[in-house]
């Protein structure tokens, strides 16, 4: 059976809520009467995502901004825009799921079960459709207010590369009120399950160079392409999947958040995300710029080129935080060689990994301004997958100690805002050291 999300998360690849400050009230669970039409429970459902304001528009702005500049730079709801999803009820889901039978369960995490379906085409009532439905367990960790944002940004952005949602359910049956959401279907799994010793065949890594351009894409649409600003915040291997021609599309949007309004400079949450992906001043201050997932993109990148996840703690003491791990070797092109996935050919990708390495230590720099626009970053990752044939004169590599020391001229004699030991480093550093976790 084909998997579309990975069942089983390795020791510390969770989600992590982090405790800063002031701690915000979860939305209640969705108080829908009893109903037995589905245009009745849209009207449900829109109502409670209007009285919700969804996680996605819930902002807490340390700089000066004015209520009036957060409506502006709010997210339509539901009920403000054309929508094109479809709301589906339990009834209808259950003979997609063949009653959400396991022999169909294609992927279980912490907010429940996603199950391969087969739904009725809305255009064309005799054709079939594969699907992934997403059910929401009542126990699971990913709440309401995920849900909500889920349906907030998918049922209003629409990219080739980033997963398409169908609809949604939010209906009443023997067993409450179930809440579900309705994918495209993603036969060829995560990025995270090829890059993996389960896959039985690596990637390759011209499509590992594709795969790269489509998820720069994709975050590029969500920065700078619309009249506001999406942060992915959770941007990571895993949420990103691989469609039939083997397209890449960003999944998984309920951590997501708005952009900071027209004057601020960020925007403050409570930290959360994946141990590994998240930059260090997000994690230390719980200020969010889009430079967040700049940072986890570039963590990415080397995932794509040393086949290790950003954080393993089955690895040996020295090798289980990625990025620590892999600094000695970026200098020498003798070493380089030595963190390059070992299913590769090595001589054949070397170069081409080697200017791989150089976009991912520019989005890797520690000072967030520093860091490039994902637009550059899709250009820069264009212009090297076009000429990846050709026999242009490489990139020389440049360690991310060399980038920041030119990058960071400027604010050399600025207080430093993160304390690091003797011998950290400096662009990873107190990243380990959260006040309060709680793992889901």
């Amino acid at each position: 059976m084909i998997w579309l999300f990975d069942a089983i998360k390795s020791e510390g690849m969770k989600c992590f809520p982090f405790s800063y400050g002031e701690k915000k009230d979860e939305p209640k669970g969705l108080q829908l009467q009893s109903t037995s039409g589905r245009s009745d429970n849209s009207t449900c459902v829109e109502a409670e995502v209007r009285r919700s304001g969804s996680a996605l528009n819930s902002q807490d702005v340390s700089d000066n901004g004015s209520s009036e500049s957060l409506r502006r730079n709010a997210i339509p709801s539901l009920s403000q825009r054309p929508c094109n999803l479809r709301v589906f009820t339990v009834s209808e889901l259950k003979s997609a799921t063949k009653n959400f039978s396991r022999s169909v369960m294609i992927g279980e995490g912490g907010f429940g079960c996603v199950y391969l379906g087969l739904i009725r085409s809305a255009e064309d009532p005799s054709r079939r459709t594969e699907v992934a439905v997403k059910q929401l367990s009542k126990r699971g960790m990913q709440g309401h207010r995920e849900w909500v944002t889920e349906v907030n940004v998918l049922g209003i952005v629409e990219h080739p590369n980033l997963v398409k949602l169908v609809g949604y359910c939010a209906d009443d049956d023997e067993r409450g009120i179930q809440r579900l959401l309705i994918y495209e279907y993603m036969p060829n799994r995560s990025v995270e399950h090829h890059l993996s010793h389960r896959s039985e065949t690596p990637l390759p890594w011209s499509r590992r160079l594709k795969i790269a351009r489509d998820a720069a894409s994709g975050l590029t649409y969500l920065h700078e392409e619309m009249d506001f600003q999406i942060i992915f915040r959770d941007f990571k291997s895993s949420n990103i999947l691989l469609d039939e021609q083997w397209n890449a599309k960003l999944s998984d949007f309920g951590l997501a958040r708005l952009g900071p309004s027209d004057g601020l400079t960020h925007v403050s949450t409570a930290v959360v995300g994946t141990m590994g992906y998240a930059a260090p001043e997000y994690v230390q201050t719980g200020r969010l710029t889009s430079k967040n997932d700049v940072w986890s993109y570039g963590v990415f990148l080397y995932e794509l080129i040393t086949g290790r996840r950003p954080l393993d703690r089955n690895r040996p003491r020295g090798e289980q935080k990625l990025l620590e791990w892999i600094r000695p070797y970026l200098s020498d092109g003798k070493k380089f060689q030595l963190i390059l996935d070992p299913r590769l050919d090595k001589k054949q990708v070397f170069k081409s990994a080697q200017r791989l390495a150089t976009i991912a230590n520019r989005c890797l720099v520690k000072n967030p301004k520093n860091r490039p626009k994902m637009s550059e970053v899709l250009e820069m990752v264009n212009g090297m997958v076009e000429s990846i044939s050709s026999s242009s004169p490489q990139l020389p590599l440049r360690s991310v100690a060399t980038l920041e020391a030119s990058q960071d001229t400027e604010t050399n004699n600025k207080k430093r805002t993160m304390d690091h030991k003797p011998g950290e480093s400096n662009w990873f550093v107190r990243m380990w050291r959260p006040k309060l976790v709680r793992t889901c």
